[in-house]
């Protein structure tokens, strides 16, 4: 059984390192992780799609700094691979919704778009009644079902992004978004009420991101592992609807969004059937690859501890290429990931200098297809390579900060776990604070290879760079992060910027570097704190 309260707390917040291990963390540079970043951001890696030859030199490019640095191959087979087998499938969709007076059809990306996730070359759905179903929750510890009990086999199902914007912060968290409101779980509700399609309003503010980025990823080759059943169980068609496709789609039905919108903010909502009815076609391409997460270890110190691991995790994939692109074709994703990656290779090198190795063992884990759903992390967390039960904790590093020094660092989902306190007191020793996210209604904790961990039980530490920046306007952060997603995120052009300064992203990483370090050498594991939702499902070490 571990140890909880404020025992684990105390034990996790013990003094902090030696000068030697400060010297140590001070490895970690601005230049060497422009160094990588200009390597794995380069147009030679072709946007870092898996299945292309950017894959072949993305993985190629880890193993060697691995070897390089002296690690050990983080797989037990003996080697620095651990395959991931992937089904990519390009989809091609038609869509048409009619009333019993007028029908429309829609145009593929710029104004919906659809895939199928079973893998098949052809889904068909015809004359399928459209249901708008809220926010289309089944929540019972919030007394919320969006559902009724209505039979929702074969039909069409429309809803919303994000969770009920309601005024109780006691409900769905209030202003942060719940795994509710994640468009994952929306695909997954309706495949459990056996739907026919599941089709998502996008609005800009509730997603987090541009309608363009959704129709950016839609519209390329996407993955999913491959399972034996074929990805039956999954609801045969998931689409969004641009803002501007979803008002014409309501006006052919006699409604709004906004009225509909009102109908859905109270407990009491039930579905509302349209009187239309949906047809779509999906043609698939299908190709099975090989795909690789890469992993590297640093064995503990401690002959009755380094069974047990810490973990830093980065994706080194992006978006890949798009020839149908006019110009510039290539996603370099630069922030997102590459700048991950080479914190994790920052960070692993600094542990390798260490003089006194950590008690437990260290892995470093750069995984694959995040952005096509996390499907690296969630193949590691189905079929770990060390057992999850002996998985102390996630550290992980999606996007680092490019715009210079912080008074803050931001950790995302703050509040979950004792991890918290161990960043908040390393922080505290270089007159820094820890905050939440800035905008948590944006979901960003359930949006990285963390959660896939998190579900597992296994607690998580989920980066962001800060929000104070040092000698800046206070709206300083507010306007980088919006410029970011609104010209850079998932674009073409999210590469490396002239402007760049990593000092910030220096000091986030040593913070990171010492968090790993003090986990592996404490007495007690990280815990779970109180009212968070969830919970180690196997039980850990002492």
């Amino acid at each position: 059984m571990q140890k909880h309260g404020l025992l684990a707390i105390f034990a996790l917040t013990a003094p902090l390192c030696s000068c030697a291990n400060l010297r140590t963390a001070r490895s970690i540079s601005s230049r060497g992780l422009l160094g990588h970043i200009r390597v794995l951001a380069s147009d030679d890696f072709e946007g870092r799609a898996p299945g292309t030859p950017g894959e072949e030199k993305s993985v190629g490019y880890l193993v060697k700094q691995f070897q390089d640095m002296g690690l050990a191959p983080g797989n037990p087979s003996g080697t620095f691979i651990q395959k991931v087998p992937l089904m990519g499938f390009t989809s091609r969709p038609t869509a048409r919704f009619s009333s019993p007076s007028e029908s429309a059809a829609f145009t593929f990306p710029e104004e919906y778009v659809a895939a199928t996730r079973r893998f098949v070359t052809e889904v068909s759905v015809k004359d399928s009644e459209v249901v708008f179903v809220g926010y289309g929750i089944e929540a019972p510890e919030y007394g919320w079902d969006d559902y009724k009990g209505m039979d929702l086999t074969g039909k069409t199902l429309l809803m919303l992004i994000n969770d009920p914007p309601l005024p109780d912060p006691r409900m769905f968290k209030g202003k942060a978004m719940t795994y509710y409101g994640r468009w994952t779980y929306k695909y997954e509700i309706a495949s459990a009420k056996k739907a026919a399609a599941a089709v998502i309003i996008h609005e800009t503010g509730p997603a987090g991101y541009p309608y363009e980025v959704v129709s950016a990823s839609f519209g390329r080759e996407n993955f999913e592992i491959q399972r034996p059943d074929g990805n039956t169980g999954r609801v045969a068609v998931e689409a969004w609807l641009s803002p501007g496709a979803a008002a014409r789609l309501l006006a052919l039905a006699g409604r709004d969004l906004e009225s509909l919108k009102k109908q859905a903010l109270g407990p009491d909502f039930k579905p509302v059937p349209l009187g239309l009815k949906a047809d779509f076609t999906v043609a698939n391409a299908l190709r099975p690859i090989q795909s690789a997460n890469v992993a590297a270890k640093l064995e503990g110190s401690d002959p009755a501890l380094k069974d047990e691991h810490v973990l830093y995790t980065a994706h080194w994939d992006h978006l890949g290429k798009d020839d149908k692109l006019p110009g510039d074709q290539i996603y370099n994703g630069a922030i997102d990931n590459a700048s991950g990656v080479a914190g994790l290779l920052e960070i692993a090198k600094a542990f390798v200098r260490l003089k006194a190795r950590p008690r437990r063992s260290l892995l470093f884990l750069s995984v694959t297809a995040e952005e096509k759903g996390l499907l690296g992390a969630k193949h590691y967390a189905e079929n770990p390579l060390y057992p999850l039960d002996k998985t102390l904790a996630v550290i992980n590093m999606d996007g680092l900060n490019p715009w210079g020094l912080t008074k803050d660092i931001v950790a995302v989902g703050l509040g979950h776990s004792t991890l918290d306190e161990v960043l908040g007191e390393a922080a505290a020793k270089k007159s820094r604070v820890v905050k939440p996210e800035p905008e948590p209604e944006k979901g960003t904790f359930f949006r990285s290879d963390h959660f896939e961990f998190v579900k597992k039980g296994v607690p998580a530490l989920e980066y962001g760079g800060g929000t104070e920046f040092i000698g800046k306007d206070p709206d300083f952060a507010k306007r980088k992060r919006d410029e970011y997603t609104a010209r850079d995120y998932h674009k073409v052009t999210d590469e490396v910027k002239p402007d760049w300064d990593f000092s910030g992203a220096v000091e986030d990483l040593r913070l990171l570097f010492e968090v790993g370090r003090r986990v592996a050498d404490a007495p007690n594991w990280p815990t779970w704190k109180p009212g968070s939702e969830f919970k180690r499902q196997s039980q850990a070490a002492p």
